[in-house]
């Protein structure tokens, strides 16, 4: 039951520091476009590698 004297501090400490880490993040505009992110990894680069395949000496000499 002694243990519960040194956790709730420990507990509050890492609230405090989840807290400053929030509107550090939100400061700095980390939660600005949340949906581009998202959406880039639906986008697909195949064209770009084809090209950069066809530029790497893949040509008939």
């Amino acid at each position: 039951m002694s243990v519960i004297y040194a956790l709730i501090p420990v507990a509050i400490i890492f609230v405090i520091i989840a807290v400053i880490v929030f509107f550090w993040a939100v400061k700095s505009n980390q939660f600005e476009d949340i949906e581009r992110e998202g959406m880039r990894i639906l986008l697909d680069d195949d064209e770009e590698q084809v090209n950069k395949k066809d530029n790497n000496g893949n040509h008939d000499k």
